[in-house]
């Protein structure tokens, strides 16, 4: 329901979810401050997710380019256990399984007002 509202920009179930949406950064920005020194400098993870053609035609005119979320992601360092998040989009004609590869780099992202945590 989060996630649906803050992709849709959805402004009744964002003020409804005002609070909790708070708490969660606050708790996600403090565990990103205490596992920072822990953190390789680069490493990599995945998010496995199904999306609508619709959607997925549209991400392919990006390739190369940018791209940004409205919603927070869980990612995994185990690829396969992001596949399976998006292997069973493959079971619906209407979408397609997609598996996001994300390299960080902690030397960048210090720079960033975006935090991550573990």
């Amino acid at each position: 329901m989060l996630n649906c509202g803050l992709r849709e920009m959805d402004v009744d179930i964002i003020l409804k979810m005002g609070f909790f949406i708070r708490h969660l950064h606050q708790h996600i920005t403090k565990l990103h401050y205490e596992q920072q020194g822990n953190m390789p400098t680069k490493f990599q993870v995945f998010r496995g997710q199904g999306l609508s053609m619709e959607d997925f035609e549209k991400m392919k005119q990006t390739k190369g380019g940018l791209m940004s979320f409205n919603n927070f992601l869980s990612t995994s360092r185990n690829r396969e256990i992001s596949f399976n998040f998006a292997q069973p989009a493959s079971f619906n004609p209407n979408s397609v399984g997609v598996l996001f590869i994300m390299n960080i780099d902690t030397n960048i992202c210090t720079k960033s007002s975006t935090s991550f945590a573990e």
